[in-house]
């Protein structure tokens, strides 16, 4: 019978040390790579035979919209569910993301990109429950850049390949910047734009980024990362012109 050979960088808790398991299940046609940890979910043994406990992992939309079941397979950072066995070299090598502090297993906490979107405030104010009325209408140019900044799900593959974000810098990441831009180009959120910029300028912010352009080669969904950090620079510079001549 045709398997699946894959090894996985395990860890029990945030306090133990890392260690590798092997893993053996039996291949089907179409899996990817939940369906291969579902598989060793149902039967916890390792190649050898030792019983072992389930691999954590997270997982939800399995349609590459959630960004939650990121991890590093093969040495490339990438959603899980997207992964298809046909198209990976096996051994298959399962990790954690390395820049988000390991929960267990496969599973990280990536609350420090959620922490992020809060500091630059990506989201549209809205003053009552009542009906406000129809919005200010958007260019098409505008709504067609939009749409493609919302698509990101804050999956964290930016920030994994970034050589700015790591535990001695407290950079936002590209994902921030870009969302940031996003909701300065809508004409509500516009109210909101300075109050960005400033979280922008501050401490771990825009001046930050190195310019490797990594992040715009890891990012799933394409979106043009390294164009938002470039406009949204133009913008704190010009803001922090402004802010001179305003004193």
């Amino acid at each position: 019978m045709k398997t699946v050979h894959v090894k996985i960088k395990r860890k029990l808790d945030q306090e133990s040390p890392s260690f590798w398991e092997e893993f053996q299940v039996p291949y089907q046609a179409g899996m990817n790579v939940i369906s291969v940890l579902m598989a060793i979910a149902k039967n916890p043994v390792t190649k050898d035979g030792k019983p072992t406990t389930t691999v954590a992992w997270d997982c939800n939309c399995l349609e590459e919209v959630c960004g939650a079941c990121t991890m590093v397979i093969n040495g490339k950072v990438r959603q899980s569910c997207s992964a298809l066995i046909d198209n990976l070299e096996q051994p298959l090598r399962l990790e954690p993301m390395s820049k988000f502090p390991v929960i267990r297993d496969l599973k990280v906490g990536r609350q420090f990109m959620f922490d992020a979107l809060k500091r630059v405030k990506a989201w549209i104010p809205i003053d009552g429950t009542y009906d406000l009325g129809p919005g200010p209408k958007m260019s098409d140019q505008d709504q067609q850049i939009g749409y493609k900044l919302s698509e990101c799900m804050t999956c964290g593959c930016c920030v994994e390949v970034c050589p700015q974000f790591n535990d001695r810098s407290n950079f936002i990441g590209a994902a921030a910047i870009s969302q940031a831009r996003l909701f300065n180009l809508h004409p509500t959120g516009h109210m909101q734009r300075e109050e960005r910029l400033e979280a922008l300028m501050g401490e771990g912010g825009i001046e930050d980024c190195g310019n490797s352009q990594n992040c715009v080669n890891a990012c799933p969904k394409s979106i043009p990362l390294t164009t938002s950090i470039a406009d949204m620079n133009r913008q704190t510079v010009l803001y922090g012109i402004k802010k001179i001549f305003r004193s």
